[in-house]
């Protein structure tokens, strides 16, 4: 496949981010994201043929939250987890807000999907059934794949976090009474808190999801995931990744993505490349209104989606 000249568009993309200024605001219900500066921005992009390029503050670390979800998820179905976590957990999008108590009620205690608060627990429960150590298991290996040693939690973070957690916790305790964790609460939660409240930036996170578009292969070519399980995540990425504007960004950026509310957006060109855009301020849905103008501008130049 030809090369692509990437440093055009991703300024463009800069450009079109630039231009969200002053829409959003930043996930001030965790006190320690509040303090986050609206106006950076960063972006990365990460070939199958290893290129990294960048633009803007792409190489800051900031609180990655949710985008965690997607390697927990990796991770269990790596260690072939993935019959005993799909009975538990559903992969439909959920059309409601990703910390609702609603759905989980009606559907007795199953979530409908990876990727929302209740079934990111689910996934991290089993990851810590499987592994003895959920958190650590998701730091070892974004430092491998980012080659960046020194990535690590923020615990200021994960302890505001958990201070003010009282959803999540709830979330936890449904879970458990309908026999949906294997692991007391609090371990779970702190598991939980523990890789959301990780600190990586753009160029770190791109190359982490590198292996989603190299169809299951890690950087040091080893398999994590078989060729049909990374086209399920990215499947399930696709139509879930983004909270309840899944299909908005669909429509607007034409990737499967993984958003989290410290403002990252991971987004993958299955056989290409993986891209992570930031911006720390958020639209209505908890996605990041600078990154999503910048993968919308970047996919238009380029004509990288899978549709």
């Amino acid at each position: 496949m030809a090369s692509m000249d990437y440093e055009e568009p991703l300024r463009e993309a800069m450009r079109a981010a630039r231009a969200t200024a002053g829409r959003g605001r930043i996930a001030d219900y965790i006190p320690a994201l509040a303090d986050a500066d609206p106006h950076a921005f960063g972006m990365a992009i990460a070939t199958v043929d290893g290129q990294v390029h960048g633009v803007g503050d792409w190489e800051r670390p900031f609180s990655i939250q949710s985008v965690s979800k997607l390697f927990t998820l990796a991770l269990v179905l790596s260690h072939g987890g993935g019959d005993t976590l799909w009975r538990r957990v559903g992969r439909e999008p959920s059309g409601n807000p990703f910390n609702s108590l609603v759905q989980l009620e009606t559907e007795q205690g199953i979530p409908r999907n990876p990727f929302i608060n209740a079934g990111a627990l689910v996934v991290t429960d089993r990851l810590l059934s499987l592994t003895g150590d959920a958190a650590q298991q998701v730091r070892a290996f974004l430092r491998a794949e980012s080659g960046n040693p020194d990535l690590a939690t923020d615990r200021d973070i994960a302890a505001s976090e958990a201070a003010h957690g009282h959803l999540n916790a709830a979330l936890a305790h449904f879970l458990a009474s309908h026999g949906n964790l294997d692991n007391e609460v609090e371990q779970v939660l702190e598991h939980y808190y523990g890789h959301c409240a990780i600190a990586a930036s753009c160029r770190d996170l791109a190359l982490a999801c590198r292996f989603l578009a190299r169809h299951g292969l890690r950087a040091d070519d080893t398999r994590l995931l078989s060729g049909s399980d990374a086209k399920r995540v990215n499947a399930v990425l696709l139509t879930c990744g983004t909270y309840d504007a899944a299909g908005e960004f669909a429509y607007r950026v034409g990737l499967p993505g993984k958003s989290g509310v410290g403002g990252g957006v991971l987004a993958v060109v299955p056989g290409r490349a993986a891209l992570c855009a930031w911006g720390p301020a958020l639209d209505a849905a908890g996605n990041s209104v600078a990154a999503v103008a910048a993968l919308d501008a970047f996919t238009t130049v380029t004509g990288l989606s899978v549709f």
